[in-house]
């Protein structure tokens, strides 16, 4: 169909771009709102107090970590459903004397939000309570966290084929989440990260060491071995702070 330059789109031909899942029936259902997450990195922090006090007055839904690789390094993930929090609020939380005198640590940035696959039933749950709950779960202090992009050549298979790779590796977390080892936290970043990685992962969990067993067993999958391009860096820290789990800034 030929248009006129400048003229509308017909409603059909639009894109939907909202969150899409499965109703107990069957039936489609969709959200057209998701939520962000960032997690900032800083070194030069010899006393993390004055920083908590700052997090507990501002109220925000966040989790402070003491950098494992890093005596002095503190990470930060913030989590607000609109992105003007990012360059507003937490702007000026960050201008303030706790924050001034840390050095920042860019190379550990990550920005992304929270999507459906498309089969889930409740996209509330999945779209904020559930990646809220587990980052501000207390009995989950240790995370991981790393970006990821896969390779054009994934984008090219068969969604069938594709289907099967992401399966496996999905059948790996429910396996390690299911023995109590660990749960994560899955954003897309497409065209948020600099480095132009694809995704943020977060693995959360009582212990170290399963996150890390976690790692390696993925590294066999077909995705990993295959289809990334890019893996970190990774960022290692254990809960310092945890804002109480609560409906995140809108």
């Amino acid at each position: 169909m030929n248009m006129k330059p400048g003229s509308a789109a017909p409603q059909s031909e639009l894109p939907d771009i909202s969150e899409k899942g499965r109703g107990l029936r069957g039936e489609p259902i969709s959200m057209d709102r998701r939520l962000f997450m960032q997690l900032l990195a800083f070194g030069n922090c010899h006393d993390p107090k004055p920083v908590i006090e700052a997090l507990q007055k501002y109220g925000i839904t966040a989790a402070l970590y003491a950098d494992v690789n890093d005596p002095y390094g503190i990470g930060l993930c913030v989590a607000a459903e609109n992105p003007d929090f990012f360059v507003t609020d937490l702007r000026a939380l960050m201008n303030i004397g706790a924050f001034r005198t840390l050095t920042p640590k860019p190379e550990y940035t990550m920005l992304g939000r929270t999507y459906s696959i498309g089969y889930e039933n409740d996209l509330e749950h999945v779209l904020f309570a559930r990646p809220i709950s587990r980052l501000c779960d207390p009995e989950l202090p240790w995370a991981v966290w790393y970006p990821l992009r896969r390779s054009g050549t994934f984008e090219k298979l068969p969604f069938d084929e594709q289907k099967a790779i992401l399966a496996e590796h999905g059948k790996i977390g429910a396996t390690y989440s299911a023995a109590g080892f660990g749960n994560d936290i899955r954003l897309a970043c497409h065209g948020l990260d600099k480095n132009d990685n694809d995704f943020v992962i977060g693995l959360l969990g009582k212990n170290l060491h399963p996150l890390s067993a976690m790692v390696q067993t993925m590294r066999k999958t077909r995705q990993t071995s295959e289809f990334l391009t890019n893996l970190g860096p990774f960022f290692i820290g254990h809960v310092l702070w945890q804002s109480p789990v609560k409906v995140a800034q809108g």
